[in-house]
């Protein structure tokens, strides 16, 4: 979860959204583990990696890939105006390492073709 544009509002905003996956999580029975987290400078977090297992976790949450946009009154802001707030998430599976995958020579072939035509279209 990293924030976006507009300073603490943003950063509010990374916060809200990581304490609502958080909950979605315990709620839903994942683990989760905050890896790395960089808090804001007044509120908030301007970035957080977490680390969630369970079944299908990656397959539920991939959806939520992209910016989330907020717009409130702001309570950051004293002329009480409406603010727009930007954050983006990015949701990427665990690789297992420990997977080998062998693969027989044999099996691989290598085929060449050569086209042609006027212009060298159909190539």
């Amino acid at each position: 979860i990293n924030s976006g544009a507009g300073g603490t509002e943003s950063q509010d905003w990374a916060d809200m959204l990581m304490r609502l996956y958080l909950r979605w999580c315990e709620a839903h029975g994942y683990k989760t583990a905050i890896a790395n987290i960089l808090e804001g400078d007044e509120a908030g977090i301007k970035s957080a990696t977490i680390q969630i297992e369970g079944d299908y976790a990656y397959g539920y949450l991939k959806s939520e890939n992209g910016v989330h946009r907020l717009v409130r009154v702001s309570p950051y802001n004293a002329q009480g105006k409406r603010m727009t707030s930007f954050a983006s998430v990015f949701v990427t599976p665990l690789v297992d390492d420990s997977i080998e995958i062998n693969i027989n020579p044999a099996d691989i072939s290598w085929d060449t073709f050569r086209s042609g035509g006027a212009g060298g279209q159909n190539v």
